[in-house]
């Protein structure tokens, strides 16, 4: 009796041993190679796709054969899958599975820019500034969730930001007096959210939801009674200049990218380093960590758990304000009802794709900013393929990380429970 029971334990447990987490990787990542190694080298011409330095077709970085740039990195990708699903480099698992997905795109781009050209830093250059409200957003939620508060109104947050910075910019003809008005934007919503959730014990969602409508609701009735009957005075803020670094910038690719561009770029990579090296080796972070995880031991060894809330979401709306200020100072150079239009929900997107960590909701926002940038680009050089099916990737991209496709995802285990001192 005991040794049929431990044949059968045996047999069902081994399949589930087989398919583990790398395996199910191994297969994904063949699929979509072989997919790449098929369908695009059959799509791709036989025309040379050149990726350039400048913003023409001349100076070209890399040349290759379209049809046959599709194919290799086609097979690359089919080989990296091929070495998950074999269980082999574990340690690296990561590593292969990045190149996987990084072969995949390539391959897909010789496709693309086959007969074509690619300008290599107008994309890099773009792809970082459309995701730097992505990022302050996210940080912001960072901030928030990993002490415990879910933050659903950071698109709130950036309306009030994006609406403070066009007004007080405009009538104080000053960049630094918009940006900083946004902060306080920002900053207001979260002390609202902040008060609701933290002392009121509202549900969180629900709150950050009427917070967002709020938003819109204020920010709407004020453009059409105050700014679009007079622009000129309300509404036409001066658009925030470009910073260059002598020396840094000639740096070919990274140099224009990261050294010849506005301080809200700057802004949201310091804070990501600043926020992570907060979070890991500060007695703050510790703190904000504890208290996101377990917050009545937190409270029983002394740390004030609400204070500690209210701080954070704070700090966060600060952030996610300063967020808002991208879209009237750097992004259109004026205001307009609703013009977020949902990048708060996007940066929630990827503060999960990024698994709750600051250098995560980086990579996920620059992959945001990455589809984003290759849709527009796609679109003017005429492509079969639909923008709209490249501006969808990112958020299948979250639910298959959602899903613990790609790796445990776990929030915080007491995010959005509200604490009840006993």
């Amino acid at each position: 009796m005991s040794t049929a029971t431990a044949e059968e334990v045996t047999g069902a447990v081994a399949p589930a041993r087989f398919w583990d987490r790398q395996r199910r990787l191994g297969v994904g990542v063949a699929v979509i190679g072989l997919l790449a190694t098929i369908l695009f080298g059959a799509l791709a011409p036989a025309k040379t796709a050149r990726f350039t330095l400048s913003e023409d077709a001349a100076g070209a970085a890399l040349s290759i054969n379209g049809q046959l740039g599709a194919i290799l990195f086609g097979i690359v990708a089919l080989a990296a899958g091929a070495v998950l699903f074999a269980g082999l480099a574990r340690r690296y698992q990561t590593g292969v599975l990045s190149l996987g997905i990084l072969a995949f795109v390539l391959s897909f781009l010789c496709w693309q820019v086959a007969g074509k050209f690619l300008p290599l830093v107008d994309t890099a250059s773009g792809t970082l500034e459309l995701a730097v409200p992505l990022i302050l957003g996210a940080l912001a939620g960072v901030l928030g969730e990993r002490s415990g508060v879910v933050n659903v109104a950071i698109e709130g947050q950036f309306l009030m930001g994006a609406f403070g910075a066009a007004l007080v910019g405009t009538m104080a003809t000053s960049v630094w007096a918009g940006v900083l008005s946004a902060a306080v934007g920002g900053v207001l919503i979260a002390a609202i959210l902040a008060v609701l959730a933290i002392r009121y014990l509202v549900d969180q969602v629900v709150v950050g939801i009427v917070l967002n409508l709020l938003a819109l609701g204020v920010t709407g009735f004020l453009y059409e009674r105050l700014m679009q009957p007079d622009a000129q005075a309300y509404n036409q803020p001066p658009k925030m200049p470009e910073w260059q670094i002598p020396g840094l910038s000639d740096i070919p690719v990274v140099g224009p990218v990261l050294f010849d561009t506005n301080a809200l770029v700057w802004l949201a990579l310091i804070l990501v380093f600043a926020i992570h090296f907060g979070l890991t080796r500060t007695r703050w972070g510790l703190r904000t960590r504890a208290v996101g995880e377990h917050p009545t031991a937190a409270d029983t060894v002394g740390i004030r758990v609400r204070g500690l809330r209210y701080l954070n979401v704070l700090i966060g709306g600060v952030i996610a304000g300063a967020g808002g200020a991208y879209f009237t100072l750097v992004a259109t150079g004026s205001f307009n009802k609703n013009m977020t239009s949902g990048a708060g929900f996007i940066a929630l997107a990827a503060l999960i794709f990024g698994r709750w960590t600051p250098f995560g909701a980086l990579g996920a926002a620059l992959f945001f900013g990455f589809a984003q940038k290759l849709a527009t680009y796609l679109s003017a050089v005429g492509s079969p393929v639909p923008s709209q099916f490249l501006n969808m990737l990112p958020y299948l991209a979250t639910i298959v990380a959602v899903a613990g496709l790609v790796g445990r995802v776990r929030a915080p285990a007491a995010d959005g429970q509200p604490y009840i001192k006993s």
